[in-house]
């Protein structure tokens, strides 16, 4: 009935779509197995892509040629570029999505892809062998043949539904929760915990009074994802609302505490700390008076409304109580409850860079089954796993990305040495080099390696060859380009910056803070005409080089100094347990994580920098 497939990817979440797409487009034979074609790609909690340090996930998926930003600006009602007041390495782009359309296109997109085939059915057990994956079992006995299997059940792995005191089996509302595989991993020797989240009351949008709500605006110049040409930034966009929490609302929620899962140990897992629900803020943070809620349209046409900071597990009459007491929603007619969810996750430390398993071989992890949370995340991490299930199908080497190469590096890098106890939500300041990791260097930064390993097409290399190539002559241009004092200073006392003495080259004026790309253009008419057949893009890439040129260095020289270590590999049997002059903690940690090179080792919890000295000299360095 079914062929041999090179990859099967369980889960058509936003893992499991980038894992699907990315194999394929590499060449390799796809099935993708999802309990329900029709909730393919569904956002799940808010309707919205990227945010701080999530937009800049997007654009590295788009750089190394995924979907997600795409996607993402198919299905865009609005777009804000957030931190524009802070300095670059901060800037995220962030969009409120259609929450259908963001779907529908995902699902369009795999249906055109070649080598993409699907299967509607739970999964419920993985056929191993000799300890090597050779394909799945559906819950109707079917066997399927692969090479590799990439897991992405996101919160389905037996999962719970908690409403108040009510519970109930399910991996999203209105969805079952998939049994099996859990069980079966642990079998084969994983070890498995739990995690909670949760998702917030959805509201008719009909019945709120949006006069008492302040109006959030998107950019007045709207920006895009996706670096091809094949996607356009609005034209038009819909506005989302602030509205708060008051004390009567949380009095009201106060109310449902001794009915609530969170509170009288129903749920075990941990929840996620920076996302966390309304009950615990107002527990956690009581000397608060207000909490921000953001109400956010699901799409263009739909009524229905997100209420963003109201995640809840209360009891439904709580909920319905509670939010009519917020300033605009004294109307408010609810479409469904909020409600959390409990689900297994394996800890990451139990897998290799490439995402793979160390203890099944040709299996791959993404997504909430690693503990992480946010649809950014799991995109990176489902991208990733499939590039690198169909690498190894094609006998090719492993796909690694470091620190230093982008956001993913971080998350993957963390997620394997640290581990994670509750779910790990990517921030900027989990970089160490973000100045570097910027949104407007994506490209520059990733296309080339996906475009070598057969993801990013050639449409998309020479698009970013040709900014490259423009913005190394802009900067070259400004260098050269000099102005005469009488010829600008009258221009810079309207601009408010200190006028000049002798000539001074367009580069130097750059470097001032009150100076931009905009200001030179009005300090000489001649510079106005040449910079204006840049595009955007170029002119902001070659600012933000200018301007932080100093910095960049500085984390550039740091990048090259850890490279020794980064490229200092450990033999994989390599025996941490007779090293006594290790300490117990490192040698316990070395020796379960097992990390490939002296670097990985030097991030692992526990190693301290005498153990790794000591490594060092074992390794006959």
């Amino acid at each position: 009935m079914f062929p041999k497939y090179d990859v099967i990817v369980v889960g058509a979440g936003h893992a499991g779509c980038e894992a699907a797409h990315a194999a394929a487009k590499m060449g390799s034979k796809v099935l993708l197995c999802t309990m329900n074609m029709n909730t393919i790609a569904q956002m799940s909690c808010n309707p919205a892509m990227g945010g701080v340090a999530k937009g800049q996930i997007v654009r590295e998926i788009d750089a190394l040629g995924g979907m997600s930003g795409i996607i993402s600006d198919k299905s865009m009602i609005q777009f804000r570029m957030l931190n524009r007041s802070k300095g670059p390495a901060m800037w995220s782009p962030r969009s409120q999505n259609d929450r259908m359309r963001f779907a529908e296109e995902w699902r369009l997109a795999l249906e055109y892809t070649p080598n993409v085939d699907f299967w509607q059915e739970m999964i419920s057990g993985l056929i191993v062998k000799d300890g090597r994956v050779k394909g799945v079992r559906t819950a109707i006995g079917l066997e399927i043949e692969s090479k590799s299997v990439v897991l992405t059940n996101g919160t389905f792995l037996n999962g719970i539904i908690h409403i108040g005191e009510k519970q109930f089996g399910g991996g999203r509302t209105g969805e079952s929760a998939a049994k099996g595989i859990t069980e079966q991993l642990v079998q084969l020797g994983f070890e498995a915990g739990r995690m909670k989240t949760g998702t917030p009351p959805r509201v008719d949008g009909r019945s709120l009074d949006y006069s008492r709500m302040e109006e959030q605006f998107g950019d007045e110049n709207p920006e895009k994802f996706s670096y091809l040409d094949s996607t356009q930034p609005l034209k038009e966009q819909r506005s989302c609302w602030i509205t708060y929490t008051n004390k009567d609302v949380h009095q009201t929620l106060e109310t449902g505490f001794d009915r609530s899962p969170m509170f009288n140990g129903r749920i075990q897992g941990l929840g996620p700390r920076y996302c966390p629900s309304i009950e615990d803020k107002i527990n956690r943070f009581a000397e608060r008076d207000r909490h921000q809620i953001f109400v956010e349209p699901e799409g263009w046409n739909t009524v229905e409304i997100y209420v963003n900071g109201f995640s809840t597990s209360l009891p439904e009459d709580v909920q319905y109580k509670a939010l009519r007491k917020i300033e605009g929603f004294e109307n408010a007619k609810m479409f469904r409850p909020g409600y959390a969810i409990e689900y297994d996750f394996f800890p990451p430390t139990q897998l290799k860079q490439t995402l793979e398993t160390k203890i099944i071989e040709n299996l791959y992890f993404a997504g909430q089954i690693n503990g992480t949370t946010g649809y950014e995340e799991a995109a990176s991490q489902g991208l990733i796993a499939g590039i690198n299930a169909s690498l190894k199908t094609q006998e090719k080497d492993p796909f690694i990305l470091k620190r230093s190469d982008a956001y993913i590096g971080v998350l993957i890098d963390d997620l394997i040495n640290k581990g994670t106890e509750e779910p790990y939500r990517m921030f900027t300041s989990r970089a160490e080099f973000r100045l570097l990791l910027r949104q407007d260097n994506a490209d520059l930064r990733l296309t080339e390696m996906g475009h070598e390993i057969g993801l990013a097409s050639e449409e998309r290399h020479q698009k970013m060859l040709e900014k490259k190539s423009n913005t190394a002559k802009l900067l070259n241009d400004l260098k050269q380009k000099r102005f005469s004092p009488d010829s600008i200073n009258s221009a810079l006392e309207d601009i408010g910056t200190a006028t000049i003495s002798e000539k001074t080259s367009a580069e130097k004026l750059l470097k001032r803070p009150q100076i931009g790309m905009e200001h030179l253009k009005n300090i000489h008419e001649e510079l106005k005409t040449y910079l204006e057949k840049y595009p955007k893009e170029v002119l902001e890439q070659a600012e933000v080089q200018i301007k932080y040129d100093s910095y960049i260095e500085k984390e550039q020289q740091m990048v090259e100094k850890l490279s020794n270590m980064e490229n200092f590999r450990i033999p994989h049997k390599f025996d941490y347990l007779a090293i006594t002059a290790l300490s117990a903690e490192g040698r316990q940690k070395l020796n379960k994580i097992r990390p490939e090179t002296l670097g990985q080792a030097s991030r692992i919890s526990g190693v301290s920098p005498s153990d790794l000295s000591i490594l060092t000299v074992y390794l006959g360095r």
